[in-house]
């Protein structure tokens, strides 16, 4: 695969999502994040919910989840165009909020590649705990060379 995708041995079935330094953002502030193939998408998980990703009501705070589904869009296209080491920037993203998100399970993103030109990814998906949807989103992701 990539070594920015290595074996979760905790997680059977799982790869951890190795982006960055543990510095940078996605690592410092979303945390540990885990992907797995699931038929025509990918599942990208947000393993520890902390406090830090809270809002003032206990729950997710939309910030948090904007900026995990804009990660994850980046996690699924790539692996879902078998390019996983391709960089890329976000020119676009609509989020639907539709429940509030619980710090108490983890978070996954089930992101799909509608369509992929030479030099763009299209993405939709779901972020959801066990059955309930939390969020809709779709994006545009310009790949960079």
């Amino acid at each position: 695969m990539s070594d920015r995708f290595i074996a979760a041995p905790d997680h059977p079935g799982w790869q951890e999502w190795c982006i960055g330094t543990p510095e940078q953002f996605n690592r410092a502030v979303l945390g540990r994040m885990l992907v797995r193939f699931e038929d025509d998408k990918v599942r990208v998980r947000l393993l520890e919910p902390a406090e830090r990703h809270s809002n003032l009501n206990g729950v997710f705070h939309g910030g948090v989840l904007m900026a995990f589904i804009d990660t994850a869009m980046f996690a699924g296209a790539n692996l879902l165009a078998g390019k996983p080491d391709q960089r890329g920037v976000t020119v676009d993203m609509h989020t639907q909020f539709l429940a509030p998100g619980s710090l108490e399970k983890p978070l996954d993103a089930l992101v799909e590649l509608t369509r992929e030109t030479g030099k763009m990814f299209f993405t939709r998906g779901l972020l959801v705990q066990e059955d309930v949807t939390v969020c809709s989103f779709n994006g545009l992701v310009r790949k960079i060379s």
